[in-house]
């Protein structure tokens, strides 16, 4: 069976709906590890209650960013996955981890890609830079992850409207609801052939 760990630092609600359609059937995997930069984030009691492997890594636990992306690495290599899944995970990898798993990590981005992308572009941020901006959709994607933020391969998207009068709060909700479907659904299409992600060992 196929198996994904998540990166995550924060509510882990996307963890959850991949936990949760792992245990339905509706994704044919396992969710194996669960890291987090975050020590009390609710990712890891999530994961954690449900008998997953978690680890806390952070620049706490790794002052030197080469040693943190050490860990990272290994930590994914004794878990083994052949999905990553980045999930609000609010740092950037470093090179030793996009090596190690280059083709197989995916990042979740609360919206369509290219715009309201890049450095900076993060949380309730994103939202706020669609209603400054006017536009009349949002959305988010699923990419591969590269080098930069945001930048690598779109796998798929999910288109969103933005109303009238909207607030940033009103759009990041109705957002997350969509976005929690679409890493669902293109991680049970990437397992069953019919998202061509490249590069997983399936």
């Amino acid at each position: 069976m196929t198996r994904i760990a998540v990166l995550a630092s924060h509510g882990g609600s996307i963890l959850q709906a991949v936990m949760d359609a792992c245990g339905s059937g509706e994704i044919n995997a396992n969710v194996v590890a669960v890291i987090s930069n975050n020590s009390g984030s609710l990712a890891l009691s999530r994961a954690r209650g449900a008998g997953i492997a978690t680890r806390h890594l952070s620049g706490r636990t790794h002052p030197q960013p080469a040693a943190l992306d050490a860990a990272i690495c290994a930590t994914l290599q004794e878990a083994r996955p052949d999905w990553v899944l980045l999930a609000g995970y609010m740092k950037k990898l470093g090179p030793q981890t996009l090596d190690a798993f280059q083709g197989r990590i995916l990042n979740v981005h609360p919206a369509l890609l290219p715009k309201h992308g890049g450095r900076g572009f993060y949380g309730r941020r994103v939202h706020q830079a669609v209603v400054d901006a006017g536009d009349a959709e949002t959305g988010a994607t699923v990419h591969l992850v590269d080098a930069d933020y945001d930048t690598g391969p779109v796998l798929a998207q999910v288109r969103v409207p933005v109303n009238a009068g909207d607030r940033a709060e009103d759009v990041e909700q109705r957002v997350q609801c969509a976005e929690r479907q679409l890493v669902v659904d293109t991680l049970a299409g990437i397992i069953d052939g019919r998202v061509k992600a490249g590069g997983g060992a399936l």
